[in-house]
């Protein structure tokens, strides 16, 4: 859920379309937030996608406002963010799902050095949208690990800093323990889940199923 606009006195809030717009462009084209704000500026096209009509001579934002909103969305919402512009993207026609599959295989299978800690944080990524979105959907699960995954994430990120790798796998073999009994539990219980269920779970719990199944190269 994108955050909402601050109610009250003070500097009125800036559009959140402008705001998720920055945030897609800095990432599409890996640049800083000082950089974003600056090429925007010069850019009709990027000022037209976050929802100007005419052309800007100012700055969007201070680039410290697009850290500040980041931090106010965290982690979950990115993902939901990017789920909605894929929603998007479909409603449109831009892309159809077998574009989607093949580039969740080609990211997947490709030989490439994932580091510890992101796997850690996309297990417990996983974790967390599972139980999301089955909250959301009234799927009652057995267990949420809501104060393990977290408790788990910080461990791995410790292990990594201080690069005791042995104690790191086995962080991570308990968090894809978690994630598969998260995922099997779901998918027992959506047989009689609404449809609108089955829509917003399935694609997440193949994305997790992929997740649960990919090993990194020790």
């Amino acid at each position: 859920t994108l955050p909402p606009a601050p109610i009250g006195a003070g500097r009125p809030a800036l559009p959140v379309r402008l705001m998720a717009g920055l945030l897609y462009l800095k990432h599409a084209y890996d640049l800083s937030d000082e950089t974003v704000c600056e090429r925007w500026l010069e850019n009709p096209y990027w000022q037209f996608f976050t929802g100007e009509v005419f052309f800007q001579t100012r700055l969007p934002c201070d680039p410290s406002s697009l850290t500040r909103w980041r931090q106010r969305l965290g982690e979950a919402g990115m993902e939901e963010l990017l789920a909605q512009t894929i929603a998007a993207a479909r409603t449109m026609k831009a892309v159809t799902v077998h574009d989607l599959d093949r580039v969740i295989i080609d990211t997947t299978v490709q030989e490439k050095a994932v580091a510890y800690p992101t796997d850690s944080r996309l297990l417990e990524v996983g974790r967390r949208k599972l139980v999301l979105l089955a909250k959301r959907h009234a799927i009652p699960l057995r267990q949420s690990y809501e104060r393990e995954g977290p408790k788990l994430r910080r461990r791995a990120g410790g292990y990594a800093h201080a690069k005791q790798f042995k104690r790191l796998r086995r962080v991570l073999k308990r968090q894809r323990t978690v994630l598969g009994r998260v995922i099997r539990d779901i998918r027992r219980k959506l047989e009689g889940a609404s449809e609108a269920a089955h829509m917003a779970l399935i694609p997440w719990l193949e994305r997790a199923e992929r997740l649960h199944a990919q090993r990194p190269k020790d």
